[in-house]
C-alpha cells in the first residue's frame, strides 16, 4: 500500500509480523485457559458448582483485554513505513 507524505515522497506500508512474534502470547493464553478449566473442574466437586462456572468465566473475561492489548501492541510494533522504490527524486 503506497501512501504519501507532506513532502511528496511515497512510502510503502509493510507489516513484518510473523507467527514467532506472537507464539509466546498464544502459549500463555492457552496456559490461562487450562488453569482456569482445571480450577473449574476442581470446584465442580464442591457443594456449589456455580462458583466453578463464575470462576472460569471471570478468569476468561478479565484476561481477554490483556490478550487483545498484547496482540494489538505487538502488531503495531511490526508496522513499517519504507520509502517506495519508484519514488520521485527532487
Amino acid at each position: 500500500m503506497a501512501t504519501g507524505s507532506p513532502d511528496g515522497q511515497p512510502y510503502n506500508l509493510r507489516c513484518t509480523l510473523t507467527f514467532g512474534d506472537i507464539y509466546g502470547q498464544i502459549l500463555i493464553w492457552m496456559l490461562v485457559i487450562f488453569v482456569s478449566l482445571a480450577a473449574g473442574l476442581a470446584l465442580m466437586g464442591a457443594s456449589k458448582p456455580i462458583f466453578a462456572l463464575v470462576g472460569v468465566g471471570l478468569i476468561l473475561v478479565l484476561s481477554l483485554p490483556f490478550l487483545l492489548f498484547a496482540f494489538t501492541t505487538t502488531l503495531l510494533n511490526h508496522i513499517a513505513l519504507e520509502p517506495a522504490d519508484g519514488g520521485r527524486t527532487a
